[in-house]
């Protein structure tokens, strides 16, 4: 699977959608940006991915 992604070929019908998803998508960072909790870590976040993801494998291997 190696496709590759041209730069220049936009991925939206119209300028239109462009434009209203560049907005949408800046205003969410700056709502992500202004959010006034605490930043969890990622080497957090990733330990409690990986605790879901074995729990999830653990629960699977006792249903096969």
């Amino acid at each position: 699977m190696n496709t590759s992604i041209s730069p220049i070929v936009s991925e939206f019908e119209t300028e239109e959608q462009a434009a209203s998803y560049d907005v949408w998508f800046r205003a969410k960072v700056q709502a992500s940006l202004d959010d006034p909790r605490p930043s969890i870590p990622h080497d957090q976040v990733m330990a409690e991915i990986d605790a879901i993801i074995a729990e999830a494998e653990k629960q699977h291997r006792k249903q096969a």
